[in-house]
């Protein structure tokens, strides 16, 4: 049987889409087996991720995003195939990062950042009734151009605003105020120039001679820091003294007050019969020097006696 011209153009499509199959499944199996898949699960802003963004290893492509779902209305997943000798583990964590001028258009895209975050090693393996291993997520990183200058605007926006509340008319007031007043310190300060050098090198004169006596005070302060560590090297003894100090001032009021009677009795009694001792002891030694004197001038009185005195007019033997 003998096919027409139609039926061959069908066979041949036929036979070009089943070979398109084939090739497409050994393409997807050789990819399956040189690429895993992982899951992202996170609540930040995706804005600008598409599949087919890139996934970089500290900034080396490992694979590609296949998947961006929401799953809730703060919950976004990310499915990656990334290849097999990426080196993957339970410290890895991607990052949702911007490059370029803007999160989306030729000027910027949105990819995903893989960095190790910790120090566990081990390989990172699905959890139970999860299909996909979990790396963890940071928070995302938009540093493009668009985002700068947003960001900006509203920095502006809210400097206009506080700007706004400040500048009042009682508040222009007060500034200009203040800048007469600056004006009136600034002349002052000028007119009292020389007066102003003239303290400021009586100062520096000062500051001089202060050097020597921080000297002398840091000497000072030494010799007294060596004084107290001596006194509390013999802090024992000090102690021995203070308390024998103590124990002898309590005895010293009573040999005070015995000294004090004794000095009474003194006065009083022993003093007037020594004065009068005395005065005897003269008396006695004037007789003896006139009786010695006697004896010098006359050696008989001696044997005869002293010669009685004549008598005197009226007197009778």
């Amino acid at each position: 049987m003998k096919f027409s011209i139609e039926n061959r153009a069908r066979l041949a499509f036929a036979i070009t889409v089943l070979l398109g199959v084939v090739v497409w499944l050994i393409w997807h199996s050789l990819a399956s087996a040189r690429f895993t898949t992982y899951q992202i699960l996170t609540q930040d802003s995706v804005s600008g991720l598409i599949p087919g963004a890139p996934v970089e290893f500290h900034g080396v492509d490992v694979g590609t995003v296949t998947e961006v779902q929401l799953t809730g209305p703060r919950s976004v997943r990310i499915l990656l195939e990334v290849e097999k000798g990426a080196p993957i583990t339970r410290a890895t964590a991607a990052t949702i990062t911007a490059r370029g001028l803007a999160t989306r258009g030729f000027t910027g895209y949105v990819y995903v950042l893989l960095e190790d975050a910790g120090t566990d090693q081990r390989p990172l393996t699905a959890a139970k009734g999860e299909r996909y291993p979990r790396i963890p997520s940071t928070a995302s990183r938009y540093v493009s151009l668009d985002t700068a200058i947003s960001q900006v605007n509203q920095n502006v926006q809210v400097l206009t605003e506080l700007a706004r509340a400040l500048l009042d008319d009682e508040s222009i007031a007060s500034l200009r105020s203040a800048v007469e007043n600056l004006q009136q310190v600034s002349h002052m300060l000028a007119e009292n120039q020389e007066s102003l050098s003239a303290i400021i090198t009586n100062t520096q004169q000062a500051s001089d001679r202060l050097g020597p006596l921080l000297d002398s005070s840091n000497n000072t302060m030494k010799g007294l820091e060596r004084v107290s560590r001596m006194l509390a090297q013999k802090q024992e003894h000090l102690s021995s003294i203070i308390a024998n100090t103590e124990q002898a001032s309590g005895r010293l009021g009573p040999l005070l007050k015995s000294s004090s009677d004794t000095i009474n009795a003194l006065q009083l009694q022993v003093l007037p019969e020594a004065y009068r001792t005395m005065a005897n002891l003269n008396k006695l030694t004037s007789s003896m020097d006139r009786l010695t004197d006697k004896i010098n001038r006359d050696p008989s009185i001696l044997v005869r006696g002293s010669t009685p005195p004549p008598l005197g007019p009226g007197e009778t033997k």
